[in-house]
This record gives structure tokens, sequence and C-alpha cells, in this order.
């Protein structure tokens, strides 16, 4: 397993497929699966479209509409990104095909930020042969 940090904005998306792509390469597994998984309860990680910088605004849109301010009980104040977070989830699997990311021509990976700014981690585990 590797692990990388980020410090991240406020909210929002960051782009780390190159990251993710360069600890695929140092593994040398051939043909197998990545798994990159955020070990935080107010972060996500999702694979989205990385050509046009509106789906990320869009996104991001749509998870302020879909969760709203509320008279939530946990006392942090951050109930908003820990529902976001459920919904986005904390991981995401990628198939790896010549030692490099299975991904779409559109598809970018992006760690997603709700409580921040934070130091956050991103691990990344690749398996195969």
């Amino acid at each position: 397993m590797e692990q990388f940090f980020l410090e991240t904005p406020a909210e929002g998306f960051i782009t780390i497929t190159a990251q993710v792509r360069e600890c695929v390469r140092r593994s040398r597994v051939r043909q197998g699966i990545c798994q990159v998984f955020v070990p935080h309860t107010t972060a996500g990680v999702t694979i989205n479209e990385n050509a046009d910088p509106d789906v990320v605004e869009d996104m991001l849109a749509a998870l302020d509409r879909m969760v709203p301010e509320l008279p939530y009980k946990h006392g942090e104040g951050n109930s908003p990104a820990h529902v976001k977070s459920s919904l986005i989830g904390c991981s995401v699997t990628v198939p790896v095909v010549d030692n490099d990311l299975y991904l779409g021509t559109w598809q970018g990976i992006y760690f997603c930020e709700f409580d921040g700014p934070r130091r956050r981690k991103v691990a990344i585990q690749v398996v195969g042969g």
C-alpha cells in the first residue's frame, strides 16, 4: 500500500489521477486492480469527467441541493460534510491493464473535500500480477 497527502481547499474536487497512476506504475502490476481509499469521514473519492471543469461545479451544486443545512444534532457543525461523504463514498476500484489505470477517455479520479481546508490522506492498494 502507498499513501500520499493533500492540502485541500474549503470544499471542492481535486483531481488525483496522476498521483494514482504513478502509484500503479511503481507497483509494476501488469494486470489487476487499484483501490483508492480515503480514510476520512468528511471527504470522499469519485470518478467523473475530467475534461470540462463545469462538471465538478455541477456536482458540488447538486450535492449542496441534496444535502441542505438542517438542524443537525452533531455538535461539530459539519454534518452536511458527513452526509456528502457517505453519498460519494470513500473508495473506488479501477482495473489495471498493462501497468496503467483502465479509465475511459474522459474519466478522472477526484478527491472530494467537504470539510476543509485540511491535510488529507489518500491510500492506494494495487494488486495483481
